[in-house]
Parts: C-alpha cells; structure tokens; sequence
C-alpha cells in the first residue's frame, strides 16, 4: 500500500509541476537560482549564480551542501523540469514510511486515509509545485525519522535526521528536537523500568542534540560567512533579536506578541493542526515544529507566517505521524467510532484545500493550455543562442537557465545598489524584460527594471523584438 500510494503522489505531483512550469509560473527566484547552482557541481565548479549577483556562491546564502547529489542526474538531463521531477518523487517519498506505519499499527484503512490525506495535503502541494527548493530533501528524511521515533527505533530515528544538516542551516534546530525526543524517551524508560537500566537511548539522544545545536551554529557562524560576499548571515536582520531593546522586559514583551500576531499566524496554525481533526496535537510528535514554526513566526519577513510558504511541506509529516501516533498509543481517547470521524474529518479537510491549492490543476482545461504570452515568450528566446550570457526578468529566468549565463534584468552598478545607475561592469550579450511579469516587487522592482532597459538602450543595445510586453535587446 506504501508503495501505490508513494507512485501515485509521485505522478500527480510531476504532472501539476510541469503543467506549472509549461505555463511559465515559475520563476528565476527560486527553480533559475537552483538550477544555476546544480549546473555549476554538474560541471564540477563552485555554485556560484549569477541570479544572486555577480559571483555570488549560493552556499553563502543558505547551507545546502546536499544539492550536489542531483548533479549526476542533471548531467545527464539538464533542464528545469529534471528538478522539479526530482523533488516530486522526494516530496512522494514521504507518504510511504507513514503509510506502512498507519498500515500496521491501526490498519490498512487507516493507512490508506492517512497516506492520501499526507500526500493531498496543502503543504505538500504548496511545496511542490511551487518552484523548487532544497526542503524537498527534508520531508521524506524527517519522513522516515518520524516514523522510527513513533516505532522507538531511536538509532534508525537519528541515522534519517542527521542529514538534515546538509539540507538547510535551521533544520539543525529540528535535529536537536529529535535527539532532545529520544532523550526524554530514555529517560521514560529507565524511569519505568530501572532493572534494566537502559542508557543507550539517552546517550543517544544528548549526542544528537549536541550535534543539532553544534551544526547550526558552525553553519550560521563560520560556514555561510566564509563564502557569502558580504562576510555575514544574510537572515539575521529578520529576527526581532536584532533589535537594541531585545534583552529588556519590553523587548521581550513585545517579542510575545509578535510571535502570535497578526491574525495571519493563527490561521498557519489552525492550517497545520486541522489536517489530523486537531487529535495529533495530543502526541508530543507535534512538538517536533516548534524549532521551524519558533524562527518563522519570530521573524519579520511576513511571507514566512503564510500557508502558502514551501517551508508548511516538512511540517506535514510531523503533524500526521501525531495523528498515527495517538491512533496507535492512545486507543482508550480514539475508539473505532471516534476514528472512523477523526479519519472523515481529515479527508473533507484535505478535500476542501485541494479545491483552493494547485492540485486542482489536473481538472482545469486551462491549466492543460500553453497560453499565447508563453508561446509569444518561448519563440523570441530561442534567439538567444546556447550559452550565450543573458539579463532576464524573473519569470522568463528559468527557461533559459539550462543553456545559458543569467542575471536579472535590474541588475546593475552605482552607488546605490537599490538604484543602479550604469549597466553591470561585465554587461550582458542580451537583455530580455516581460512588461507581463506579475513579480513587479521582489525581487525585480518595475520602476528598476525600466530604468536598467533605459540605460542598455543608451549604451547602444539594439531592440531585436517587442512583442505581447516582452522586449529583447542585444549588444552589438
């Protein structure tokens, strides 16, 4: 059942995420900055990507070291949808260690209501079909380390997570979660049975905790310093910890509230607990989204407090294997009758966000359509020859990333770096820019974009098209 139910995600998955990219909604920020950086260890260089900025190497920017291990198969496909293939089949993989364990602690129904309600859920969607990111070797990893914590096969529980420090620098603080869980188990059980005396598991879980907290602080400290330009952690500026008044009582004070306002976080919260009837809260399981749940609600950046945020994908199988959990260890609070309400809950919650998330993608006629504007796209690019270097609006990035050199289109030099006032010292052979782009904020202002087409104009690129809002210059 693990199986089937892994192989269906994994088809539904890949065909929405094409279906996405062939209808040009992906972008250079992230699938072009992600396909640049395994390009560059496909071909055994640096990630350096030029999306972030002249010679910008990408492990200064988040610490993800694990990317490597896709440059074998990128070699051999090299394009955009080769990742987006890739993270379907990780994002799928998640629903099998869940699904054989709902399949033989509860039972085959309760296995398979878990495992489709897991891979229907809205933070797996969200994750996968929006762009590609280095998370997606983080679920089906926490996944499986879930898994082994919910069976008490604690060294198999830490083996799974201790990768987890070559995925991102933050999931070092899941890492500590889990040896601090298997810590507590120990302490359980030689609390409970103290003739035998078991010290295994907390020794166990002390190291893992140890080498969590350890790894994060190398990898924000020493690591991503080293090789980030500007010789410092990039995100530091989004924690309230920053600020002058942090350490004083209203500081503090003010840092209580913000961790709970505005109102958009409840509503994450409410996403998160509603997917397993709220039950999975009951299982300390659960307790493992604090450390991600703790940075993204404490931080400034209010993208990280939305439900449609890709980082929701490695908090699903954490909040699922609550619910197995509970099912499993708890059956005086869950009996069949409650359960058979608990698992229709679960399904007519997943039912409902399916409609509002982009799998419903699969029933639209219009999503299964090339739209004029991509194929208007499409055609004036392929002017552009292969690895010729390139300055692209944010959404026409990616479908010239696997052939070519580029850079964003507002990219340039000055003293202000917000408002360039001269082309890239190293300036493109071409520029491409979509008047039609809908990110006109971030991470290409529109009125920045303008003014870069304006200056290449003056420096004597010659205009080679203008079509449908898409303009391609080219420097004589």
């Amino acid at each position: 059942m693990g199986w089937t139910v892994t192989a269906v995600f994994f088809v539904l998955y890949t065909v929405v995420s094409v279906l996405r990219n062939d209808r040009m909604l992906n972008a250079g920020y992230d699938l072009g900055i992600f396909e640049q950086a395994i390009r560059a260890y496909a071909h055994g260089r640096a990630p350096v990507v030029e999306l972030k900025g002249p010679g910008f190497n990408l492990l200064g920017d988040h610490f993800h070291p694990i990317l490597a291990l896709l440059a074998p198969l990128y070699r051999l496909f090299p394009s955009a949808v080769t990742l987006l293939v890739v993270q379907a089949a990780l994002m799928a993989l998640a629903c099998f260690p869940l699904t054989r364990w709902a399949h033989r602690a509860v039972g085959p129904v309760t296995g398979l209501a878990v495992g489709c309600a897991l891979g229907a859920s809205w933070g797996l969607v969200a994750g996968v079909t929006k762009d590609f990111h280095e998370i997606c070797f983080a679920v089906p990893l926490l996944a499986f380390s879930v898994t082994a914590l919910g069976q008490r096969r604690w060294w198999a529980a830490a083996a799974w997570a201790l990768p987890l420090l070559l995925v991102k620098e933050d999931l070092g603080l899941t890492l500590a979660a889990i040896g601090a869980y298997i810590a507590w188990q120990g302490v359980r059980e030689r609390r409970d049975r103290p003739a035998e005396r078991r010290r295994f598991p907390l020794l166990l879980g002390v190291a893992v905790v140890f080498l969590g907290v350890a790894g994060t602080a190398v990898e924000i400290l020493v690591l991503l310093p080293a090789m980030n330009p500007r010789g410092g952690f990039d995100y530091w500026h989004q924690m309230p910890g920053e600020t002058s008044s942090a350490g004083s009582l209203p500081g503090l004070v003010s840092m209580g509230v913000h961790l709970l306002w505005p109102p958009m976080k409840w509503l994450l919260l409410f996403m998160l607990a509603a997917p397993t009837a709220f039950l999975g809260l009951r299982s300390p399981l659960t307790l493992l989204c604090i450390p991600t749940l703790a940075w993204r609600l404490l931080a400034g950046n209010e993208h990280y407090w939305q439900p449609n945020f890709h980082y929701n994908a490695i908090l699903m199988p954490l909040v699922f294997a609550g619910l197995i959990d509970v099912l499993h260890r708890r059956p005086e609070i869950v009996p069949p009758h409650r359960r058979r309400k608990v698992l229709a809950f679960s399904a007519a919650f997943t039912a409902v966000t399916a409609a509002v998330y982009p799998l419903h993608d699969l029933v639209l006629p219009s999503a299964w359509q090339t739209p004029a504007h991509v194929r208007t796209a499409e055609r004036l690019l392929t002017r552009i020859p292969d690895g010729d270097t390139v300055a692209s609006s944010n959404r026409l990035a990616p479908m010239l990333t696997g052939r070519a050199t580029v850079s964003l289109v507002c990219f340039g030099t000055g003293p202000d770096p917000a408002a360039p006032t001269a082309i890239p010292a190293d300036p493109p052979r071409w520029v491409v820019a979509d008047r039609n782009d809908p990110t006109v904020k971030t991470p290409c202002p529109l009125a920045q974009t303008h003014r870069m087409l304006r200056l290449y104009r003056a420096h004597g690129y010659v205009q080679v098209a203008e079509e449908d809002g898409i303009t391609l210059l080219r420097r004589p």
